[in-house]
């Protein structure tokens, strides 16, 4: 019955391989994260720092909390925000999210 079917025979092994194509894989994988997510968030980050060092009195900001306040009094670690007339809350400065343009507490 030869002559109707082909006998299978084992293939010869594959020449071995250097090992490089997984390192490389590797490294094209880190490269990709780092600009993907390392990159952004770092940058996002210096950005925060700089709007926290720059905060000054009478700026309007919302915390991360999503309190709305404006800002009567500044120190090294923590902001007295006034969020109402007459009631002060102190919060600390990494905690301010954003500032606001003037005027907005007044339209909110």
């Amino acid at each position: 019955m030869d002559f109707l079917i082909n006998s299978a025979w084992a293939a010869d092994a594959p020449p071995p391989s250097a090992g490089f194509g997984p390192l490389i894989m590797l490294a094209l994988f880190f490269v990709v994260f780092y600009f993907l997510l390392i990159r952004p968030q770092q940058k996002r980050a210096k950005e925060h720092a700089a709007m926290v060092a720059a905060l000054g009195n009478g700026e309007e900001v919302v915390t991360s909390g999503g309190m709305l306040g404006k800002i009567t009094d500044v120190g090294d670690d923590f902001i007295s925000l006034e969020i109402a007339s007459g009631t002060v809350v102190k919060v600390q400065r990494n905690t301010i999210a954003r500032t606001l343009p003037k005027g907005t507490i007044k339209n909110a």
